[in-house]
């Protein structure tokens, strides 16, 4: 599939990695950065959504996205995102996404609010309205102002920066067993903000307990990105 990620912004915190592990499926473990594992929400604008042989379809190519994420390694070592939810608008992509993917997709009302330094994050989920587990989960949602700053120069951009941002897979689980896409896209070109949290509970909804202090902010103005096929690698 080919699709444009567009103002979007990587909001990460700190957590144990037995945490983490215990949520994830089996043959998975957490991809650690100097003793911690990392979880993010990560909210953005989706675009032209299409087959590399087909123009995109109006009316469902493009909507917001509001995504929990995590960096694993599986059984071979490869590292890649751990999808614990994405949030989005359209309910036929919910449904598609769920059962191709098998992707934890859920439709939410969802808005984007863009000012010349800052842009406004809001999310609400309709459905499903329950967790990983099956437990159910109410009023799941998440408010993000972000001010954005100076862009950041490709020798400022640091290890950990590179980390949390540059992934070039995605792992889930099919009927079968794990699976992997491969990813690939420009280097983010990044830039440095801050965020206010108004309001998230996705990370409850996603079986996690609620972070602790401020996150570590990205922007980006985004890229454009092509995902492979997943193939059953258990």
């Amino acid at each position: 599939m080919l699709q444009s990620w567009n103002d979007l912004t990587f909001l990460h915190w700190p957590f144990d990695p037995e945490v983490v592990a215990s949520v994830l499926p089996k043959g998975l473990r957490p991809d650690i950065y100097e003793g911690q594992a990392w979880v993010g929400l990560v909210p953005f604008m989706m675009n032209n959504i299409r087959m590399p042989w087909t123009p995109p379809i109006p009316l469902l190519s493009s909507f917001p996205e509001t995504n929990i994420r995590t960096y694993v390694r599986g059984p071979n070592g490869v590292d890649g995102v751990f999808f614990f939810s994405l949030d989005i608008t359209r309910l036929i992509t919910t449904i598609v996404a769920r059962t191709t993917y098998r992707l934890p997709y859920v439709w939410s009302e969802m808005t984007i609010t863009r000012h010349p330094n800052s842009i406004a994050y809001r999310s609400r989920r309709r459905w499903p309205m329950t967790n990983l587990i099956g437990d159910r989960v109410n009023q799941a949602v998440s408010a993000v102002n972000v001010t954005i700053g100076d862009e950041m120069e490709r020798e400022d951009i640091t290890p950990f920066d590179h980390y949390l941002t540059a992934r070039w897979g995605l792992w889930t689980e099919l009927h079968r067993g794990l699976s992997y896409a491969p990813v690939d896209h420009p280097r983010w070109p990044l830039y440095r903000a801050t965020a206010d949290i108004c309001q998230n509970n996705l990370f409850e909804a996603a079986g996690l307990p609620q972070p602790d202090g401020l996150p570590v902010v990205h922007y980006s103005p985004g890229v454009t990105v092509r995902i492979g096929s997943p193939k059953v690698t258990t």
